[in-house]
């Protein structure tokens, strides 16, 4: 055994470090997982055109994103916030039913459908914003759309 005392750091750590002031500041989110998976559809239906900007500028830096792509990123964290912002102003009560059942679920969105379905009609009512998954086949109704949901908890009694 060694007779050396283990030392532990539990403070922590902050790159005091500014940015340039080339980039604008953005303030974080600040938003746990669950609320942030509740409104992903919605982020990324209002903020395709800066996430794409942003995906464009870091394919273009070979390696070198983090750093050039800054003000792009803090573009997809402002609209970002815009979007949790709207939500939780015009549908509060949805999306933190919805949010919690995700919380409580392991964020699993198919143990979710009876609360996603009121969030997706009063943020389409509201703000305009249709939930749409990329990819999904045309010919076919969306999963979040069906009313079988094969291996959810019932909808009725979820």
């Amino acid at each position: 055994m060694s007779a050396r005392q283990p030392r532990f750091n539990q403070h922590l750590l902050i790159d005091t470090t500014p940015l340039p002031s080339s980039i604008p500041p953005v303030p974080e989110i600040g938003s746990s997982s669950a609320p942030l998976l509740s409104a992903s559809y919605f982020i990324g239906a209002r903020c395709k055109p800066y996430n794409d900007d942003f995906m464009q500028c870091k394919t273009a830096a070979n390696g070198t994103g983090e750093v050039d792509c800054l003000k792009e990123g803090r573009k997809v964290t402002r609209c970002a916030a815009g979007v949790l912002e709207d939500v939780n102003k015009s549908c509060l009560e949805e999306f933190r039913k919805h949010w919690s059942c995700l919380d409580d679920n392991n964020q699993q969105l198919w143990q979710c459908r009876r609360w996603e379905r009121p969030l997706n009609a009063c943020v389409f009512e509201k703000l305009n914003i249709e939930k749409k998954i990329p990819g999904a086949p045309e010919n076919e109704t969306p999963v979040h759309l069906r009313k079988r949901q094969i291996f959810a908890h019932s909808i009725t009694t979820q």
